[in-house]
């Protein structure tokens, strides 16, 4: 560096002792080498000098501006706010009114009065098994009836005026009430020769074609269903006990139908499953369209917890010491120019929902707190609150 000023030196000393230094032009169109050379190795060290002294004052502007070296932060001031929390859980949809039909007698499936899809009353016959001429002895037995009961009443009405013996009044008596039992019970049986729908619904499927043999508790005739009573049931952890009771207001939404309702937990089981430490509840949904069929998937929102006045922050920003304690960054002393104090704050938090928390001790309301650079400030740091 030193040879390079020495040289620019003697060379401006030339130049002056030689009279009026030359323009570049002019050395440039002479085309003297040794020249050209000498003016080159100038300018460079001119070049050099300059830099130099550019670094010397960026160093000092550096060090003197002190704005550049502080980091910058954004903050959002703490309000009290409503905050609604939500239990998120999964459950199927069932209903109670949802059974397959076993016929109660042995027979030949004679006749089937309906067709899948089609809505049935309670009570409607839906098919027929042969009686194997049970109808006939119930006739029979009916004509039997009618003259047992005949001889009762006129051995009644003798014995009232004290005319006949006592026995002849009770054995007329008594065949009556032996042939009536007899004609109930065959009624009885011949009534399970129709098959009859137990509840409203809808015949989800036929299973047995007609003609077939059926036998009791083996053969499985039709299925119906009923998709007005339908409810939710799902399971909830032993920990939200007395947070979901009868009555708490629920969200419910069907990924695969793309729809959502609301309504509320019916009921809510008094045993605790050992197993997994959990307790179901049963929410009733209504099925106007009728598109909800059961076993469909749901997500369930249900509202645990609310608190008129919480104080809600971003959950990223929260950091925790060696201690296990949660903390987080608030900025004080804050002058016109954006620039303030950060201090560490140890908080207590609550529940959660989505990407915010409750701080239930620790903040007041009106603080500002560090959002953006929270994680790379220390405390009593002075930095720079920016904003977006």
């Amino acid at each position: 560096m030193k040879h390079l000023y020495t040289i620019a030196v003697l060379s401006l000393l030339l130049t002056a002792c030689g009279g009026k230094e030359k323009s570049l032009d002019e050395l440039l169109n002479e085309g003297n080498l040794t020249q050209i050379r000498e003016r080159r190795t100038a300018i460079e060290a001119e070049q050099i000098a300059i830099s130099e002294k550019l670094k010397r004052i960026d160093e000092k502007v550096a060090e003197l501006d002190d704005t550049k070296k502080l980091p910058l932060v954004t903050t959002v001031v703490a309000q009290k706010e409503k905050f609604i929390h939500y239990l998120e859980l999964q459950g199927s949809v069932q209903t109670k009114e949802n059974i397959v039909i076993i016929p109660e007698v042995s027979g030949i499936l004679t006749k089937i009065y309906v067709k899948e899809g089609q809505n049935v009353k309670k009570g409607q016959i839906l098919a027929k098994i042969d009686d194997g001429g049970l109808e006939q002895q119930v006739s029979q037995m009916k004509i039997q009836l009618a003259l047992a009961q005949t001889t009762y009443e006129r051995q009644k009405r003798l014995w009232d005026q004290k005319i006949g013996s006592e026995i002849q009044f009770l054995q007329a008596k008594s065949n009556f009430e032996a042939q009536e039992q007899s004609v109930n019970q065959l009624e009885t049986q011949l009534a399970k020769t129709n098959i009859v729908a137990p509840f409203n619904g809808v015949i989800d499927d036929i299973i047995t074609d007609e003609g077939s043999v059926v036998m009791p508790g083996q053969s499985q005739l039709i299925r119906i269903v009923n998709l007005r009573n339908m409810y939710i049931e799902t399971e909830v952890p032993e920990s939200y006990i007395t947070d979901v009771v009868e009555g708490k207001k629920v969200k419910v939404e069907f990924p695969v139908l793309g729809t959502d309702l609301d309504t509320q937990v019916r009921q809510a089981s008094n045993f605790i499953n050992p197993a997994n430490r959990s307790f179901k509840i049963e929410v009733p949904v209504t099925n106007e369209s009728g598109n909800i069929k059961p076993n469909l998937t749901a997500k369930l929102k249900i509202n645990d917890y609310t608190k008129e006045d919480a104080v809600l922050i971003p959950l990223s920003i929260i950091s925790e010491n060696a201690n296990g304690e949660q903390y987080i960054y608030i900025v004080k002393e804050k002058n016109s120019e954006g620039e303030a104090v950060a201090e560490r704050v140890i908080i207590k938090t609550g529940k959660t929902q989505g990407d915010v928390i409750e701080v239930t001790k620790g903040i007041n309301d009106g603080a500002e707190i560090i959002k953006e650079g929270a994680r790379s400030v220390r405390d009593g740091q002075t930095v720079k609150v920016i904003k977006y």
